[in-house]
């Protein structure tokens, strides 16, 4: 009666209870091996899509391209100091070469940071160059930086003048490496391919500094004549400049205060182009 009892609960749950006999074991299994079964499994089934082996002379080929990479970079970088330094040391006033060290890609035109600061002697106001020309002005210092606004800058303003024939006004940059002049005379004297420099009547820097070249000219425009000028300072890949001291004199002690603009006023003029007497008109 008993064998026949445990033959119909065989009959019946029998499979069950070796299926759960199979995955208790099965789970202790992969415990214990830590799936290491499944694992070679996944191996030999996915072993025909496996990529070859990457040899040691992959490797090195890679290592080595790498290093070429580093040592051309560096080269770059010294051949532009170097270039940079003979630069500097042809200008009739010494400088100093900093790096720049920060530039925002929102901010590309407007602002750069380099890695001198006060306790280099830097100084806010002082003058800062680039190969071929002006690049604009530090505007805020700290120990070891320095801010500088850019002459691309749309809100920054440079007195200037036409080196060939001393035509006046003043510049206002337009995000990019060209800005825009705008002449004080109706008919001012000039014509593309003229050179452009700071002009003695600039409130914030040095007289004489070189800007850049006429591209063209519009003396139709109302108000005021202008002229588009190709900055030659490359300001959209500057990676060095030379900051210069700025020793300008206090903007008001440039004109008498009783002296009268007989134009529109300007926060970088401190007076008027000829006739006007002037000491300081180039």
């Amino acid at each position: 009666m008993m064998m026949y009892s445990f033959r119909r609960w065989w009959e019946r749950y029998g499979v069950q209870c070796v299926l759960m006999v199979v995955v208790l074991g099965s789970g202790w299994y992969l415990r214990q091996t830590q799936g290491a079964a499944l694992l070679e499994l996944y191996n030999w089934i996915s072993r025909p899509f496996h990529m070859p082996p990457v040899s040691p002379e992959t490797l090195v080929n890679a290592r080595i391209l790498e290093l070429q990479g580093r040592l051309v970079e560096l080269e770059q970088q010294n051949q532009k100091l170097r270039t940079l330094i003979d630069y500097a040391a042809k200008q009739p006033q010494p400088g100093m070469t900093a790096p720049v060290i920060g530039r925002s890609a929102d901010d590309w035109w407007h602002h750069i940071t380099l890695g001198r600061g006060s306790n280099h002697q830097v100084r806010e106001g002082d003058v800062v160059l680039g190969i071929g020309g002006l690049v604009g002005r530090v505007v805020g210092i700290t120990p070891n930086t320095s801010r500088v606004l850019l002459i691309s800058d749309p809100t920054s303003r440079v007195g200037v003048t036409i080196s060939r024939s001393r035509a006046m006004g003043f510049m206002r940059g337009q995000d990019s490496d060209r800005a825009v002049i705008e002449f004080f005379d109706k008919v001012p004297d000039v014509k593309p391919g003229d050179m452009v420099a700071t002009s003695a009547f600039s409130q914030l820097y040095p007289a004489g500094l070189p800007i850049g070249q006429i591209e063209s000219v519009d003396l139709s425009r109302s108000p005021v004549p202008i002229a588009i000028v190709k900055l030659s300072a490359p300001i959209q890949n500057l990676e060095w400049a030379i900051l210069y001291p700025n020793d300008k004199p206090d903007p008001a002690l440039e004109l008498p205060a009783s002296t009268e603009p007989a134009h529109r006023s300007d926060p970088n003029m401190t007076g008027n182009p000829p006739p006007l007497p002037n000491p300081m008109i180039p």
